[in-house]
């Protein structure tokens, strides 16, 4: 993109300002300290220039919005045609307290829902389940049965609003129960809108909640991935999630390596089920995390969908550019927040989701400031839900598209996160490819590294954290925390007893029966499910059937 004489020139006039200028300056006044780092442990250089920029092809690298390579945004507008749905996670308790919740935050200018489940509903279990005691509606609502499902959702209009589902294992079980819903509220499928995250790869990488081995759990994936095609064709069947991964310690890198690396998976197993790649692909999402680091958070978003751009259209032959594009949802770092001083949290989340905008996410959750201390109050996630709308309607950054393209400093960051990528792919490949490379604990153990560095940084004081290892106070803390019905686990234990004595139990038998035999063949899986669903089997019983047959995943441990 540049003239090599000019460069060259550049290069002479660079090296006369280091020797001179910046020599003058640091005998004056020395740096802070010797090297200064990314929340990745990256290097940062003093300045950024077009030297770093050298091989940069503005049209092959960059383009321009809306157009291959996506560097630059996926939508020709942006943000000035339609703002990034506000999607804030929610859930706790009961069915009916998130109900009353989700109302409250659409009245409060929430665009979009997005379900958080309890542990016990996450790992397949009913709630009156042994295994599921104590931790009934803590990290989320309980849904065991259609009927938590339908009162989780009464009011909302289906047909109107997305829902995005962070649910793994049981996706497919959980997926039947809000097509069901639907069809009781008289809405189509093909009417419905939304997510589930569907993204077992990364359980099995970082997040740990698994249930199948790996190859039953990845057919699951693809069945809802053609069913989805099928008949739900608004509907994003997975959510390939970088989050978790960036969460359980993972660099910035890695995020972005082992999340494209998972997305690339999912594409060669629904191809080898005979699914068209421009069938599919447009429906395939993504689910970033926006940490601290300003920049780095924003390079990633952007070589993102320029790796996925070229790998689709070149790697996997896709024709139609809507396959090509990267569409993601971000959610602001839980990691990065602390329980000392929670009200400093709403500054991070403020800049952590202000890249995510930078970066062109087409939707974002932003945390809230007690939540390192409990679930969300209502206090707490209205400031979460206003900090986005500041954004957007008074910051003046949603005005033009990709307003830090072709910053030198971003630029040449986009371009190292690409080339280490890449690094992490090659290696990958080199163990057998993802599943392989799971089973060898290559994932986890990288990302125990990374976390382990970043842990000793801050233990050595490199890294400072404002309020845990800097700036301290101890004040105590004068915050309002959500307190959840104390009589809700009784009600939730009463409803599924009185289901089980009320619904039609051989219709169930036999339903559950059917999902058997589907298991053991090669069909897909989610009529039976929802066959199943329809009938008021629980969660439970479903996976019940599905674990006979699939079996359970047990972590091998490693040396």
């Amino acid at each position: 993109m540049y003239d090599r004489a000019k460069l060259a020139e550049l290069r002479r006039l660079f090296q006369a300002w280091e020797g001179e200028t910046l020599a003058k300056s640091l005998e004056r006044m020395p740096e802070r300290r010797q090297r200064f780092i990314t929340a990745s442990s990256e290097t940062v250089e003093r300045v950024y220039t077009p030297l770093d920029l050298a091989e940069l092809d503005y049209l092959q690298d960059l383009g321009l919005p809306g157009e291959y390579p996506y560097t630059r945004g996926i939508h020709p507008t942006m943000y000035r045609g339609r703002l990034w749905t506000m999607r804030m996670f929610a859930g706790f308790g009961t069915a009916e307290e998130t109900n009353a919740r989700f109302k409250y935050l659409l009245e409060q200018g929430q665009t979009g829902l997005s379900i958080a489940f309890d542990l016990p509903t996450l790992m397949g279990y009913d709630t009156d389940a042994p295994e599921a005691e104590g931790e009934f509606g803590k990290c989320g609502v309980a849904v065991s049965s259609l009927k938590d499902m339908e009162i989780l959702l009464q009011g909302i209009p289906l047909d109107k609003v997305s829902t995005s589902m962070t649910i793994n294992s049981p996706a497919a079980v959980i997926w039947a129960m809000y097509i069901v819903t639907a069809e009781k509220q008289g809405v189509r499928p093909e009417h419905l809108r939304g997510t589930i995250q569907n993204d077992i790869l990364k359980e099995y990488i970082a997040q740990k909640e698994y249930i199948f081995p790996p190859e039953p759990s990845m057919r699951l994936v693809v069945d809802t991935i053609e069913y989805g095609v099928k008949h739900l064709p608004q509907w994003n069947p997975i959510s390939i999630s970088g989050y978790h991964i960036r969460e359980a310690g993972a660099t910035a890198v890695q995020e972005l390596a082992f999340t494209l690396a998972d997305g690339m998976e999912y594409v060669r197993w629904a191809i080898r089920r005979g699914l068209p790649i421009d069938e599919f692909a447009p429906r395939l999402s993504f689910f970033f995390n926006a940490h601290n680091d300003f920049f780095e958070e924003i390079c990633k978003y952007r070589a993102a969908r320029r790796i996925w751009a070229r790998e689709v259209r070149h790697t996997f032959k896709a024709q139609n550019p809507r396959s090509w594009l990267l569409r993601f949802h971000t959610q602001t770092a839980g990691v990065s927040l602390t329980a000392q001083q929670p009200e400093n949290n709403i500054v991070r989340v403020a800049l952590q989701a202000l890249a995510a905008v930078l970066g062109g996410t087409q939707s974002l959750h932003t945390n809230s400031m007690d939540e390192a201390l409990a679930l969300p109050s209502e206090q707490a996630v209205t400031i979460a839900l206003r900090t986005q709308q500041i954004i957007a309607e008074e910051s003046g950054v949603a005005n033009t598209v990709d307003p830090l393209g072709g910053s030198f400093f971003v630029e040449a960051q986009t371009a190292r996160m690409e080339q280490q990528a890449y690094d992490y792919f090659r290696r990958i490949d080199a163990l057998g490819g993802v599943l392989p490379a799971i089973e060898k604990g290559f994932f986890q153990a990288e990302i125990a590294d990374a976390a382990y560095r970043y842990q000793q940084e801050i233990d050595r004081g490199e890294r400072k954290i404002v309020g845990v290892n800097v700036y301290q106070d101890h004040k105590p803390i004068n915050i309002p925390l959500l307190e959840m019905d104390p009589q809700g686990y009784a009600r939730q234990v009463e409803r599924l007893r009185q289901l089980r004595q009320e619904r039609d139990s051989g219709r169930v038998g036999q339903a559950l029966d059917r999902l058997r035999i589907a298991c053991e063949g090669t069909e897909n899986t989610m009529p039976y499910i929802l066959e199943a669903v329809r009938a008021y089997a629980t969660l439970g019983e479903i996976i019940g059937v599905m674990k006979t047959v699939f079996g359970v995943y047990r972590e091998p441990a490693w040396v």
